[in-house]
């Protein structure tokens, strides 16, 4: 076939605590190991290959695979590893007794220089661990604290910058590269989707085009690597920080061709790249276009551009595919909340039919206004993208006015309670809304996002449509924000929650009895710790109650991710949605922060306080 195979890195012992590695690309480097006081630790060696007979059943090529080391060290396994201290995978082995409050420094340096070619240190020359190093080491700890002095605010003070660098650490910690080749992966198991006696596929039957071999952020690096979608849009607005063009990258490689799906799905992640996770993406690119923006003076349009075409193809495959009944009110499935719902929302339901979920319909809605955002934003050097603003600003009016409207047909919101659930509807027609007081019914609070007026200015054909379609639909004005209404400084607010519903949300957000507790807003409302909610289907019984901590469900791994505790991205989320109300609003709308206190504060202060 004319293909010539990457020759193989090499790894093997170069003396008594030193590796010599060799690769094509890379070239010749040397990994000195330094046991401290202890005798130099082992070396090990084996191949990275797969173990195809404990995975596969079929006979290894070698007797040294990828798990070895992991034989030896566990279970003791000597024979696991390579005794001729060579293979393309190697580890150094410590073994460190170490007392109660003491510690022990192991030291590692990875050179191109060859032995007795370093300056010397200890009394030893040519010494790794001489002077050098130690010198080498201080430099590079005063650089860092040289970069994160200008990437923290010295507003935050000593102790809030500690936990802010450790953070950011922590987010740079897990970026790492992922292979994953779907299609090869399928026709290792039989299931080549061209195969006419093709086996069925365990999964990501559909998803052969895929092919990932990238730097990624992981959200779980520490269990196994892998990636999540809406995980990684929340990952940007940390690593936009502290590594802009990475972020941006970041957020370009899930639209790219070999990640999104032919249809626009946006992959979810590898267990299942066919399931919904909520669509934040677009939200992420706006405010990382903000961000580079507001440090450099001016955001990358051409890259702004380049997202906003792919982003359109995941806005109509959500339109076509989670629409059912092209009501404007969307399902989606668990949509990455795991096991807040009475049942897996991702799953056939007990009773038939669906569920017309609360906050994938709000997710939607905020998806327009950050298309609305990004369109608005293109539209300063290129008119063309206009008609796009309005595409996106109908969009949004559908879609809000759905989720408000009330009456007797089982809307999303209940006006006893003040208060956003999903509807159950069932195959005889009947509907009812399943009243669990949780993030769903919070995140139509965060789809608020205020305009200076702009862009009616540059458009003003985009503000004579606007008000022709809202004289045509008086009734959407009355259920949702008045989107002509202008409010402090001439600003007007898309939003789905007029000013009644919006206190009346808060309400219920900012009791300490409910959802507001000493470190951000809960994921379920304490209510339901004294008050749990109980559905019957089919001879059994659902639950939910607050369980902030082991969940007594098996649903998702049997955690209770999702039932109590505080999720900071989402409270991120509430945030900005109370800082666009105040944008808009002003001082002058304040509410009880915390419910009954007689606290009065503005929307600024509640966001200040959460």
């Amino acid at each position: 076939t004319g293909w010539v195979p990457w020759p193989k890195p090499l790894r093997e012992q170069a003396g008594p605590a030193s590796l010599r590695a060799e690769h094509a690309g890379l070239g010749r480097r040397r990994i000195a190991v330094d046991g401290g006081p202890s005798s130099p630790p082992e070396l090990l060696f084996t191949e990275n290959e797969t173990n195809t007979e404990r995975v596969f059943g079929v006979p290894n090529r070698t007797p040294y695979v990828k798990d070895s080391i992991n034989d030896f060290v566990v279970q003791g396994r000597v024979e696991a590893v390579n005794p001729d201290k060579t293979g393309t995978k190697a580890s150094a082995h410590y073994l460190l007794s170490i007392p109660a409050g003491g510690c022990q420094t192991v030291r590692l340096r990875l050179t191109t220089t060859a032995p007795g070619g370093f300056s010397g240190g200890n009394g030893r020359s040519g010494s790794p661990f001489g002077a050098g190093f130690d010198e080498i080491f201080a430099a590079r700890k005063r650089e860092a604290d040289e970069f994160y002095a200008v990437v923290i605010p010295k507003s935050v003070g000593a102790d809030g910058a500690n936990v802010m660098r450790q953070a950011l650490a922590g987010m740079m910690w897990t970026k790492q590269f992922y292979h994953y080749d779907v299609d090869k992966w399928l026709e290792e198991r039989g299931s080549d989707p061209f195969n006419p006696n093709r086996k069925w596929a365990p999964r990501n039957d559909s998803w052969h085009h895929m092919y990932n071999g990238d730097v990624i952020s992981m959200p779980d690096k520490w269990e196994y690597p892998w990636y999540a979608a809406w995980d990684l849009a929340f990952h940007i607005l940390a690593l936009s920080l502290v590594d802009g063009d990475f972020a941006k990258q970041q957020l370009k490689l899930m639209l790219r061709e070999r990640y999104m799906h032919p249809n626009g799905q946006i992959p979810a992640y590898e267990w299942n790249f066919g399931d919904v996770n909520p669509p934040v993406h677009a939200w992420a690119t706006i405010f990382a276009y903000r961000l580079e923006r507001n440090e450099k003076g001016e955001g990358d349009r051409e890259w702004l551009k380049s997202c906003f075409q792919k982003l359109l193809l995941n806005f109509t495959w959500w339109v076509n595919r989670k629409d059912r009944n092209g009501r404007n009110v969307f399902e989606g499935g668990f949509l990455g909340l795991d096991n807040i719902g009475v049942f897996d929302r991702s799953a056939p339901l007990p009773t038939g039919g669906y569920l017309e979920q609360a906050d994938g319909t709000a997710w939607m809605a905020l998806f327009s206004q950050n298309m609305l955002e990004i369109a608005a934003e293109l539209t300063k050097t290129d008119a063309d993208y206009g008609d796009m603003a309005l595409k996106f600003c109908e969009h949004f009016f559908w879609i809000a006015s759905s989720m408000s409207h009330v009456g007797d047909d089982g809307g999303m919101w209940d006006e006893e309670d003040g208060f956003y659930y999903d509807v159950l509807r069932t195959p005889d027609g009947r509907a009812q809304r399943l009243k669990v007081r949780s993030m769903v019914g919070l995140l139509p609070l965060c789809a608020a996002t205020n305009f200076d007026g702009y862009l009616l200015r540059q458009c003003p054909k985009l503000g004579e449509h606007m008000r022709l379609f809202l004289a045509s639909r008086p009734e959407m004005r009355q259920v949702i924000h008045d989107p002509l209404k202008p409010g402090v400084h001439d600003r007007y607010l898309a939003a789905i929650l007029d000013e009644t519903k919006l206190r009346r949300v808060l309400e219920k957000m900012l009791d300490e009895n409910e959802f507001l507790s000493e470190y951000g807003i809960r994921s379920l409302s304490r209510f339901h710790e004294e008050h749990p909610y109980v559905f019957h289907a089919g001879g059994q019984e659902y639950g939910v109650s607050y369980l902030p901590a082991e969940s007594d469900t098996g649903m998702f791994g049997g955690n209770s991710n999702w039932r109590g505790p505080i999720w900071m991205p989402v409270n991120a989320l509430i945030i900005r949605g109370l800082l666009q109300y105040y944008l808009y609003y002003g001082d002058a709308f304040q509410v009880e922060c915390p419910t009954g206190s007689g606290r009065m504060m503005t929307l600024y202060q509640v966001a200040e306080e959460i």
